[in-house]
């Protein structure tokens, strides 16, 4: 409701205001509202597009990312399995597990330390770490390869990053780690370390044992990774995405991340990282007050995730800036916009106003003014039809004093044939009284009865009467019929006492009594009877006029119910009498309304009932 008010003020405003200010209104709303949604649609096109385009090559680009390091870990991996392929390694190896397990035994035995066997020792020493080396060859990018004796003892050759200072605690976790492995490389998650260059060193390893053809464990061989390979691709996806970068494994262990903050850290209760659920995929969230688009994708073989997010205003600069362009252009076509339109709609509001002034002295009476037309547009059009109005007018003036002065002579005239109806009625009253004094009372009843009738009929026919008149009037014509035909017509009246001085417009009856007797007689039958009963119903009161006359086939029936609803014109017919009949049902629509007026029922040799439809009031009377 309130809505809808405040709806009609806007519009009550609107209606209030000129013309001019009007059409500027128009145009304005004409120009702004079209710029704006073409704008809008855009923007918001262009913003989504952008945002697929981005999740695509992203998620693209980091497929492939991962794909260089899957290869990578691969190749790794490989790496781990050369010892099983090298005899002179797993020699070596023998050899270091056979002394150290000779000086335990030796040891245990005579419950002293032993000397330790150097040339034993370096030429195990220089045989593993020439190995060593030989694998550095073959696969540039590892930090650094150990390997490991059964007992412990590492082998291991420097590389340009350095080796772990805490290799022990290292390869105590590791051998725990891949105990139950079989002979499988295990991957594992970077770790940080400090290198024997005391610098602090980020590297993820796989690891093996290293087995003879029996099976037999004769160590452990380590690879560390070089973190570098994973941070130039990380890098570059960062510059083309503008966003940040990081790598988890399945337990939410970070492997990388742009910042370098979170290495080695695990993170899988991170909201982002939740989220970040199946394979790959993207989606939105805040960070530090940033809404931020995530795109992450999982490798098949390491299982590690990679997830990447890109600030949205990154996403949506170059839209934004479509954006600005856009509401600066629709704000200069605004402006255009407005001062053409105060020109065009002061130019096109000029002729109408000067219509104005002149309408204005019309209405103070002087009709001597003409629209000066100037053009064939439609104000040229309008200034015609004012000048011709302007002309009209003086004509209908002058026409209305004319009627004025002849309808003073005619009401004269009705004065003086006021007389006329008087003399009418005082000659049928001196005619009863001459029959009366001649002794002939049939004739005197039959001109009183005349009298009556017209008197009755002689005044507006749209005047309201009683029921009860009415009904007196369709008796004194009946009456006036039998008199002509002795004792051939029954009239037979049923009506409420209540409904009796109902109003009704008069001359409503007489016409269907007199139309039933002329046209539904049935002269094998020694009298008529004629009913009329009035009844109160839900659709009004009704009133009907029955007949035992002729009656009438289905077809004129038809014919004649078609006519009273306006179906088709009555056709004057000595059987229908539809004439009488419409007449009165028009009189009834015309008075009362179109949901009333006349219906008929009639079957052949079983008479004809005729239904008048009239609205019922309840208490109401005439006036």
């Amino acid at each position: 409701m309130r809505l809808k008010k405040r709806f009609w003020r806007i519009g009550s405003i609107f209606g209030d205001m000129r013309m001019e200010r009007k059409l500027i209104a128009v145009f304005l709303l004409v120009v702004t509202l079209p710029l704006a949604f073409i704008g809008y649609i855009s923007y918001t096109n262009y913003s989504l597009s952008i945002e697929q385009k981005t999740i695509v090559y992203s998620t693209k680009m980091l497929e492939n990312m991962m794909v260089r390091v899957d290869d990578y870990i691969e190749d790794m991996i490989r790496i781990t399995s050369i010892p099983a392929y090298q005899d002179d390694i797993k020699q070596n190896l023998i050899k270091s597990n056979n002394y150290y397990e000779q000086r335990r035994q030796a040891a245990g035995e005579s419950g002293k330390s032993i000397p330790e066997d150097f040339n034993m020792l370096l030429s195990i020493q220089r045989g593993i770490e020439g190995n060593i080396s030989f694998i550095n060859t073959i696969k540039r990018g590892a930090n650094s390869v150990y390997i490991f004796d059964q007992f412990g003892n590492g082998y291991f050759q420097a590389a340009a990053g350095g080796i772990r200072l805490n290799v022990k605690e290292s390869y105590d976790d590791w051998r725990e780690a891949i105990e139950s492995s079989g002979g499988e490389a295990m991957l594992f998650s970077t770790q940080k370390y400090t290198s024997n260059l005391q610098s602090e060193k980020f590297a993820f390893s796989v690891v093996r044992k290293v087995i003879d053809k029996s099976l037999k464990t004769l160590g452990v061989i380590a690879v560390d990774a070089n973190i570098s390979v994973i941070e130039d691709q990380i890098t570059e996806l960062d510059k083309v995405t503008s966003g940040k970068s990081l790598i988890i494994d399945e337990k939410g262990n970070v492997i990388y991340d742009s910042d370098r903050q979170r290495i080695s850290t695990n993170i899988q209760d991170d909201p982002a990282v939740k989220q970040a659920a199946g394979t790959k995929g993207s989606f939105y969230d805040e960070q530090d007050g940033e809404k931020r688009l995530y795109i992450y994708t999982t490798s098949p073989n390491t299982n590690w995730k990679v997830m990447t997010s890109i600030p949205v205003s990154e996403l949506t600069k170059d839209a934004v800036v479509i954006r600005n362009v856009t509401w600066i252009a629709t704000f200069v076509t605004i402006l255009v916009a407005l001062l053409l339109s105060t020109f065009f709609s002061f130019a096109l509001t000029n002729p109408l106003r000067k219509m104005m002034r002149l309408m204005k002295t019309v209405q103070e009476g002087d009709f001597n003014v003409q629209f000066p037309v100037k053009s064939r547009d439609e104000v040229g059009q309008l200034g015609n039809q004012f000048n011709r109005m302007i002309v009209r007018i003086g004509q209908l003036i002058s026409d209305i004093y004319e009627m004025e002065t002849k309808k003073k002579e005619a009401e004269l005239q009705a004065l003086q044939s006021q007389i006329n109806p008087h003399f009418m009625y005082n000659s049928l009253e001196s005619i009863r009284m001459a029959a009366e004094l001649n002794d002939d009372p049939v004739a005197a009843d039959m001109i009183s009865i005349l009298g009556k009738l017209l008197r009755y009929s002689i005044s507006d026919l749209h005047e309201e009467v009683t029921l009860s008149r009415e009904f007196g009037h369709v008796r004194n014509y009946v009456e006036l019929l039998n008199y002509r035909y002795p004792n051939r017509f029954v009239l037979e009246i049923k009506m409420a006492e209540q409904l009796e001085q109902y109003p009704i417009i008069k001359l409503v009856l007489q016409p269907i009594v007199e139309n039933a007797i002329y046209h539904g007689m049935d002269d094998s039958k020694p009298f008529m009877t004629i009913g009329l009963h009035v009844e109160a119903a839900m659709q009004g009161m009704l009133v009907r006029i029955k007949d035992d006359g002729v009656g009438m086939d289905a077809d004129t029936l038809e014919r004649l119910n078609r006519s009273l609803s306006g179906g088709e014109e009555a056709v004057p017919s000595r059987k229908s009498g539809g004439i009488g009949l419409k007449n009165v049902n028009e009189r009834i629509k015309l008075h009362y309304g179109i949901s009333y007026g006349l219906k008929v029922y009639s079957r052949p040799k079983h008479g004809t009932e005729v239904v008048l439809q009239l609205p019922f009031e309840p208490g109401r009377e005439t006036e």
